[in-house]
């Protein structure tokens, strides 16, 4: 009896543990992030499993998403009024950097792989400057930008 008893122990275990393995799937076309003074969003456009709620004030569908992330690792507070943006991110065959209000400036952009082996180095002569990424395989990547010898801001680039 006590054998019979811990074998269904055993076999009432090792199915609810069982139930318990979802995972996220959802093969997407799009996505991305959005926010308003009403709050923030992040959406998918060809997500396949969704939910939907409706109220009196408006409806919601719901469903998996995959998360990326978007990030600057490091920057100066003060660039006198200089904005960088790196974009896409994830990408898979360029990168666009866009420097606004550069001035008379001269930046390098430096991309280095996860072991921060240089890559590509490029001097920025224009607002906005391509980077070829295609020739580089999955993986995560850093884009420093210098202001000759100080670095004033590096991005986390994933390369899909």
């Amino acid at each position: 009896m006590r054998h019979k008893r811990f074998k269904l122990s055993i076999l009432l275990v090792i199915s609810l543990g069982l139930t318990k393995l979802n995972a996220q799937e959802a093969v997407t076309a799009s996505g991305g992030n959005a926010s308003g003074s009403g709050g923030s969003i992040s959406y998918t456009v060809g997500q396949v499993v969704y939910t939907s709620s409706n109220s009196s004030s408006g409806s919601i569908s719901q469903g998996v998403q995959q998360p990326y992330e978007i990030s600057v690792i490091s920057g100066i507070d003060n660039l006198q009024g200089i904005t960088l943006i790196a974009y896409p991110n994830p990408t898979t065959n360029n990168l666009t950097l866009n420097i606004e209000n550069k001035e008379e400036k001269q930046f390098v952009a430096s991309l280095f792989d996860i072991n921060e082996k240089l890559l590509s180095k490029q001097v920025i002569t224009n607002n906005e400057t391509t980077i070829p990424m295609e020739q580089f395989s999955v993986s995560t990547y850093f884009l420093k930008v210098f202001d000759g010898k100080k670095e004033i801001k590096t991005f986390k680039i994933i390369k899909q």
